[in-house]
């Protein structure tokens, strides 16, 4: 049954309202085709896995690129999608604009749009603007898109958890519908994260093993992503096959399994 962008996007809204929502990342319409069969209720795109399936590597995938795969992505399945649209493909407030504009019109149910440049992170008083020029293009689109606002200093080594909780608490006050900051591994910070930011939804990037979803909902957050994990594990199962092949000369015996459950 085919469903509406309008569809999608309430649907999204409605899966952060109470709960946790657990958003993986394709990168392709199979990936994005097979988790929905597996029984996923949103996705989200991951600008590294896109980018690796192209032969690049992450920041490398141009703006125009990038808007064609959300199309794609948007246009392949009957779930809502999460844009990973890094930092807007711009550094001024009013180009942010604009290419949050074009983003909407690929059909996302949302976007992050991050504080991170190609030295270091912006200011804040400059991240903060580009911030609220990202929420004002989707106020004048007419459309029901969360923006997801997303620090990027824990990540890169570059900001304390104090840091980072002000910078999302700034990013909320300046129209984020959704907060997230990758990087974070400890439980107790994440729990504190998500005091300071309530009720703003936090969103955690499951990037360690020893954080779970039970343990992650239990303490608050509202949605957790995978990031390019998903991706990075299928592309390390496809070298040590093809090593196993091109050194040993054959395949590892594995159980007979169609492509589509």
């Amino acid at each position: 049954m085919s469903v509406s962008t309008r569809e999608k996007r309430r649907r999204f809204r409605a899966l952060h309202e109470n709960g946790l929502l657990i958003l993986p990342n394709p990168w392709d319409i199979g990936s994005a085709r097979r988790l929905e069969r597996m029984g996923a209720q949103a996705l989200a795109s991951s600008s590294a896995a896109f980018a690796w399936s192209r032969g690049l590597e992450d920041f490398e995938v141009g703006r125009d690129a990038l808007l064609g795969h959300l199309r794609e992505l948007s246009a392949c399945t009957s779930l809502p999608i999460n844009a990973d649209f890094e930092n807007g493909f711009a550094d001024e407030p009013e180009h942010v604009a604009t290419n949050v504009s074009l983003a909407i019109e690929t059909g996302i149910a949302g976007l992050s749009i991050e504080d991170r440049q190609t030295q270091g992170l912006y200011d804040l008083d400059l991240a903060v603007a580009r911030m609220r020029a990202a929420k004002q293009a989707i106020r004048e689109s007419g459309e029901d898109v969360m923006l997801v606002g997303r620090c990027e200093g824990l990540l890169i080594g570059a900001l304390s958890l104090e840091e980072t909780i002000a910078r999302l608490q700034a990013f909320a006050a300046a129209g984020a519908d959704v907060v997230y900051a990758p990087g974070l591994r400890v439980l107790d910070d994440i729990a504190r994260l998500v005091r300071a930011l309530a009720p703003t939804p936090v969103n955690v990037l499951l990037i360690h093993p020893g954080l779970t979803v039970p343990d992650l909902a239990a303490i608050g957050v509202r949605r957790v992503s995978t990031g390019s994990q998903l991706a990075l594990a299928s592309w390390n199962h496809f070298e040590q096959v093809s090593l196993q092949l091109l050194e040993q000369g054959h395949l590892p015996p594995t159980a007979a399994h169609r492509p589509w459950p």
